[in-house]
């Protein structure tokens, strides 16, 4: 597995895991932070993650032009690195949301998301050239594929870690209050203060059954003012607990930021040699160079369309999936966050026995090309859905909205088990390890080499854009039969695999050998 690569993979590796631990903290609790703290709306609450996440993207692409205009990726990482552990620390200061401080405190929430997003902008894609640059060196360069899964591997150890410490710092804060958690809970308490006089009687029994089983004792008989009382203060212990998962997310950042800069000096610094290196070149290799780049990133683009519905359908994992996981899978004492680990979980499981497919096929002369690789990818997410959907359809399941306003005990018998979750991420992760591992790799074999980090920054800018879709599902998940939304994941993913299939060949052409500078 770690046979012919180069040194320097693995420190970026590590450098790269406290971002990610970060990165799975927020993607796990982020839209059920925003809903039990401010009591938005799971369509406003995933609208501000989508916006989130595609501004982490986005602004790769800024962070890219950055490091190719100064030629100082490893700066423009240290920065990056500074800028989200700054956001962090912001997130980790528990402030009550009242009626009277909702307005600003959302907005310094907002602000916050915006300097992870920006930090992530000058890091991810920066750190990501420079393992692209160490197998430009011809004794690595056939171990490309290879170097980027066991970077995938690495940094979803982070991963695999984070989702348990949200759920788990706020079980002990609230069992420190002699409360317990309940995922129902934080709606309902919000509902009852926002809208005392409107709240139905259904949700009102739910509200004291629930508060019953969290240990407090709420009956009819009790006034309003007990009634406010306890949901004030289950919302305020609540939410401190997650706050204080941000701490570790400090922690993480400061880790990574000690590792670059410790082992930084092992990296390469390609931007820095390329600008000392005189190439002559007449004007007929002018054209031809131009052509030729042209040609890869026309091939770039091509693959970064087909990536923009892959991120579109597999982030679903941030908002519909996670709000699926709450909603209707009978998890017990497993808070719905956690579940998240799942996909780093699978992703450090499957990628050595990937790995090994691959490398027992080339060995056998039956290479699987990168643009094949993503293709399949594709397929497999659609595969994911296909199974989601077959099952919502079996038990007939409502939308997420008429679900929850159901009597808490036919909820409870309508729910399906863990299973679901453990197959759907299996199916989801395989695909993500076909697509965006190997679309990293794509991304640094096809881009000329004084736009590499602008060129990783597209990658993830296409992500992005997949990103500012994910609203799509919480809003169709809440408004129909929720078999309906994973059908049009299934269709979308399906129809990506059709294109990158079409296209193939073509991608196989361009990205055959790199263009070679004569000097």
């Amino acid at each position: 597995m770690f046979k012919n690569q180069p040194k320097g993979l693995i420190p970026a590796a590590l450098s790269n895991m406290g971002e990610r631990f970060g990165y799975y903290i927020m993607n796990a609790v982020l839209v059920l932070f925003l809903c039990s703290k401010f009591g938005l709306k799971e369509e406003t609450s995933t609208l501000i993650y989508s916006f989130f996440y595609a501004g982490i993207y986005v602004l790769s692409l800024v962070g890219g032009l950055i490091a190719d205009r100064t030629q100082n990726y490893k700066g423009t990482i240290i920065t990056g690195l500074a800028v989200m552990t700054l956001g962090y620390v912001v997130l980790a200061i528990p402030i009550f949301a009242s009626a009277e401080n909702t307005s600003w405190l959302l907005t310094l929430t907002c602000a916050a998301l915006f300097l992870i997003a920006f930090g992530n902008g000058l890091f991810k894609g920066n750190l990501q050239a420079i393992v692209g640059q160490l197998y430009d060196d011809p004794r690595y360069a056939s171990q490309r594929d290879s170097g980027f899964q066991i970077f995938y591997v690495f940094i979803n150890i982070g991963g695999l870690i984070a989702p348990f410490v949200a759920p788990m710092l706020r079980s002990w804060w609230l069992g420190a209050h002699d409360l317990a958690y309940n995922a129902d809970l934080p709606a309902l308490c919000h509902q009852y203060l926002s809208v005392t006089d409107n709240m139905n009687l259904e949700n009102l029994n739910n509200l004291y059954a629930l508060a019953t089983q969290v240990g407090h004792s709420l009956t009819d008989m009790s006034t309003a003012s007990e009634i406010q009382a306890f949901c004030s203060e289950y919302l305020k212990i609540f939410n401190e607990g997650i706050h204080y998962s941000f701490i570790a997310s400090v922690a993480a950042m400061l880790i990574s930021l000690c590792i670059f800069l410790v082992t930084k000096r092992g990296l390469p610094s390609p931007a820095k040699k390329e600008a000392s290196e005189t190439v002559r070149i007449s004007a007929e290799e002018r054209q031809a160079m131009a052509k030729e780049i042209k040609q890869r990133m026309g091939a770039l683009f091509a693959v970064l369309g087909i990536a923009i519905f892959f991120w579109f359908s597999f982030h679903q994992n941030g908002t519909s999936l996670s709000l699926f996981a709450r909603d209707f899978v009978k998890t017990d004492s497993i808070a719905p966050e956690i579940w998240q680990a799942l996909n780093p979980c699978f992703v450090i499981l499957l990628t050595p026995v990937i790995m090994w497919y691959f490398a027992a096929l080339a060995r056998r002369g039956k290479v699987i090309s990168t643009p094949r690789k993503i293709a399949i990818g594709m397929g497999l997410a659609a595969v994911a859905y296909i199974f989601l959907t077959i099952v919502c359809a079996f038990y007939n399941y409502p939308s997420g909205e008429m679900f929850r306003n159901t009597a808490v005990a036919v909820r409870e018998g309508m729910k399906t088990g863990p299973w679901v979750l453990i197959l759907l991420y299996f199916f989801l992760t395989v695909a993500e390890l076909f697509i965006s591992p190997l679309g990293l790799s794509f991304v640094s074999k096809v881009a000329p080499r004084h736009l590499q980090g602008l060129c990783q920054g597209l990658w993830l800018g296409a992500t992005a854009v997949g990103n500012l879709l994910l609203w799509i599902g919480p809003l169709i998940y809440n408004a129909c039969p929720i078999w309906q939304a994973w059908v049009i994941f299934a269709g979308v993913c399906f129809i990506s695999m059709g294109a990158m299939l079409a296209m193939v060949k073509w991608l196989e052409r361009v990205t055959e050998e790199k263009p070679a500078l004569k000097k």
